[in-house]
């Protein structure tokens, strides 16, 4: 903990398929958005305490905390042992399918042995804290928050008020237990906490049973589908990339951006490993969203990212009011990055829907060869790239395999199933990518494929070439490339995704190891026949896992856990990771 700040790993996350919060080792909701992921806050305690709010449940004394989720669930139980007893805290959120707009944390507070004294504390700040808010209370242990948005709290135990907001002590014995729950969207009645527990702890299981996987990573893998469910946007079947904004890839850098929204490929990447896991109905899902998007075209076929909802993403703004996580500012809202060109999309969102089969249902086949043939006379251009560098356009590597990926994939999916597409144009396009990838993507000297077609620097988002089926995994060519990235990017099988002093991306400060390539190392290495080390590198990746099993984005160099969390990409990689793992070792 550092300056009231617990650490960015030090919290387990709960979430109701609309909206997530993250609790912290020490019992605290530090941040939750509601009703959606895209919500202003009304918890943001991970970057301001006061400012930002929090509720917190924890043990009166001095108590050793340890923090687990019930086995193959969304239920997180933060424990108590002390001197007088062990007490325990299980936070969960019931599933929410439909777009009702009523959300709700229960907090079941219990005693499994001797007796133990809680304190409570619910300090909500609206709208990113900007805005103030009244209490009143009601008998029955209720109270309402009313500031831009409506916050109901029920509890079993008594409460009071502390100004606008509420506290509260109370003691239990061995096999007691308290309720404490959090509601929007509608007034709290009594609530049946063990009712509800049982109905969300069956829907996770029951949910995990359409799992194919049956490899050496069970858990972990298991962990990362649970995880990749409860940031995706039921509704509609949008996910987004991660559940947070500000958390900095540098403490006290700038490097803090929002990723509460749905990047078209983040979005399909994730599907991608729902679906080779067996989750054909999150597939699905989300094809009928990318569709409806398609249907959206403005001068581009497709924006970068999106609202949930598939609206467009408001203007990049900041929050100045707010500390930001350890003095990290500015704490940004919204992401300007949604004005940017980055052409890989449409290979992500092709082969998206061609792993579903949407590529070839009939009524969006249409669809899809307006996009083909609008690409081929687009796809030529410098762009911002994978990594959304804010320093100028390049004609980076990345973007051309993707939209090579894009033609190959039309290509194959129109040849198979006898669709009418203007073959001779879109060959002629894949062919044009593939020659200017091979000429002017490979670098002599450094007997590698590199990152943009005037660099010598290399770029780890690479990685995913063999992948796609651009060359194969054991190619001279790959394995050259993939040494270059051993010397010049891997530390201790942590990889960065480029040298920002050799590629400047517009932005000051440093970066850690990106998880996302940390794994994506591991895939390659085991395609690529090294399997005792790609094993080895898995394994102490997940050692950088927090205690529950969830990664953000990045790694620091001491080992901490840095950016946005937990992240939708770390995550999707390391199934891709396990799976590979398990088909080549």
């Amino acid at each position: 903990m550092d300056s009231g700040f617990p650490s960015i790993a030090g919290h387990g996350m709960v979430g109701d398929l609309q909206t997530a919060a993250l609790v912290s080792e020490r019992g605290a909701i530090d941040w939750w958005c509601s009703p959606r992921f895209d919500s202003a806050s009304i918890f943001a305690g991970l970057l301001d305490r006061e400012r930002g709010g929090y509720c917190e449940v924890s043990a009166v004394g001095k108590a050793v905390t340890k923090q687990l989720y019930l086995p193959d669930t969304a239920i997180l139980v933060t424990r108590f042992m002390a001197d007088s007893g062990v007490g325990e805290v299980a936070d969960f959120m019931p599933p929410v399918v439909e777009a009702t707009g009523v959300h709700r944390i229960i907090r079941v507070v219990r005693v499994v042995r001797g007796r133990m004294e809680f304190t409570f504390e619910c300090r909500p700040r609206f709208d990113y804290g900007r805005g103030g808010h009244s209490l009143e209370l009601r008998d029955g242990g209720r109270a309402v928050f009313r500031g831009v948005e409506t916050l109901h709290l029920w509890a079993s135990v008594g409460v009071e008020g502390d100004g606008a907001d509420v506290v509260g002590r109370f003691v239990l014995e061995e096999g007691e237990s308290a309720v404490i729950a959090l509601g929007t969207g509608g007034d709290l009645d009594v609530v049946r906490a063990e009712e509800e527990f049982e109905r969300c702890r069956g829907f996770w299981l029951d949910w995990l049973k359409s799992s194919t996987y049956r490899g050496r990573w069970q858990d972990a893998v298991n962990r990362s589908a649970i995880t990749l469910k409860l940031l995706t946007y039921a509704p509609t079947g949008a996910p987004v990339a991660a559940a947070t904004l500000g958390l900095p890839e540098q403490v006290g850098g700038e490097r803090n951006w929002d990723y509460r929204y749905t990047w078209i490929r983040d979005a399909s990447l994730s599907v991608r490993a729902l679906t080779d896991l067996g989750f054909e109905d999150e597939a699905d899902a989300f094809r009928r969203w990318l569709r409806d998007r398609l249907d959206e075209r403005g001068t581009e076929p497709l924006g970068i990212l999106y609202r949930v909802d598939g609206s467009a993403q408001t203007d990049e703004y900041e929050l100045p009011h707010l500390a930001g996580y350890r003095d990290s500012r500015p704490v940004r809202v919204g992401n300007a990055a949604a004005g940017q060109l980055q052409l890989d999309i449409y290979g992500e969102a092709i082969d998206a829907l061609a792993q579903s089969g949407e590529l070839g249902a009939i009524s969006g086949w249409g669809k899809v060869t307006e996009l083909l043939d609008w690409l081929v006379d687009h796809w030529d251009r410098p762009d911002e790239g994978i990594w959304e560098t804010r320093s100028g356009r390049q004609n980076f590597t990345y973007s051309r395999l993707m939209t090579w990926v894009a033609f190959d994939r039309g290509i194959r999916f129109a040849t198979a199933h006898a669709r009418p597409a203007d073959l001779g144009r879109w060959i002629e396009a894949r062919d044009a990518v593939f020659r200017q990838i091979v000429d002017r993507g490979w670098n002599s000297e450094k007997q590698a494929f590199v990152q943009h077609f005037d660099t010598d620097v290399l770029d780890a988002s690479l990685l995913l070439m063999p992948r796609v089926g651009f060359i194969s995994p054991r190619d001279p060519a790959w394995l050259s490339t993939l040494d270059a990235m051993e010397r010049e990017l891997v530390s201790d099988s942590l990889v960065y995704r480029y040298n920002p002093e050799a590629a400047p991306d517009g932005l000051q400060g440093t970066e850690g190891t990106f998880n996302l390539c940390s794994f994506l190392y591991v895939e390659a290495l085991a395609r690529a026949g090294r399997v005792h080390q790609a094993r080895y590198a898995f394994d102490k990746m997940l050692t950088y896992a927090n205690h529950v099993g969830l990664f953000a984005e990045e790694i620091g160099p001491t080992g901490e856990q840095l950016g946005n969390f937990p992240q939708a990409f770390t995550h999707l990689a390391l199934v891709a990771a396990a799976q590979a793992l398990d088909e080549h070792g």
